[in-house]
């Protein structure tokens, strides 16, 4: 599929059919999210797949998806049929970071203002979503503040912090989030040339923007929450 492609399908789908996802595609999704940048090449970012089922169940009952369901939302967690949680290890960072090649001259370890092993791990997690898009399929992203537990039931080590999961699978027609309304900021209010443009209207950053939000596509798929 062509790049461009990829980006445009690219959406948080909550809905899948109940086929399982073929290993060849979970190996080439995970192949190319390895490779996601890196700093110092400490490849602190790892990965748990889960197919059996009922992990899934398990891992969908942290995520109350009870109560989910009876907002009236499909059954996202238990219906998708293949999830991978995406986890970082700040001790990889640290430890990379105090090899010779990395010390600063005194010989300590660099400061961290910003913690690159997160980076790295969203860096990651947009490669397995893109990538599920590429096989022909669609993903979705919980975050672990949703889901307490999980680094029992997988027997996640402490020096290891999961992001989240990722449900992946074939998609199926999904209810759309009320977030959605909000719309898609114009460019010009995101990006800016040489340095920092001031903007018209509400914003971040003690500044304000006038343009409206665009909506997102009609007729791709999208879901609660997340574009």
């Amino acid at each position: 599929m062509d790049f461009v492609d990829v980006l445009r399908k690219r959406r948080m789908v909550r809905n899948y059919r109940p086929d399982p996802v073929p290993a060849e595609s979970i190996e080439r999704i995970l192949d190319a999210a390895r490779k996601a940048p890196s700093a110092g090449f400490s490849q602190g970012v790892s990965f748990i797949v889960v197919t059996e089922e009922g992990t899934r169940r398990a891992i969908a009952d942290l995520a109350q998806e009870s109560s989910y369901v009876a907002a009236g939302f499909d059954p996202w967690i238990s219906g998708a049929p293949a999830h991978i949680v995406v986890a970082t290890s700040e001790q990889a960072y640290h430890e990379r970071y105090q090899e010779p090649d990395k010390l600063k001259p005194d010989g300590s370890e660099i400061e961290w203002p910003i913690p690159y092993w997160w980076v790295d791990a969203g860096a990651a997690l947009m490669l397995v979503l893109l990538g599920a898009v590429n096989e022909g399929m669609a993903a979705g992203f919980l975050g672990v503040r949703s889901l307490p537990g999980l680094r029992e039931l997988l027997g996640i080590p402490e020096t290891v912090t999961p992001l989240g999961i990722v449900t992946l699978g074939f998609p199926l027609p999904d209810r759309r989030s009320g977030s959605l309304e909000r719309g898609w900021k114009a460019q010009d209010q995101v990006v800016h040339y040489e340095r920092w443009q001031p903007q018209r209207g509400a914003s971040y950053g003690q500044e304000a923007h006038s343009n409206p939000v665009t909506k997102p596509e009609d007729g791709l798929p999208a879901s609660r929450g997340d574009v």
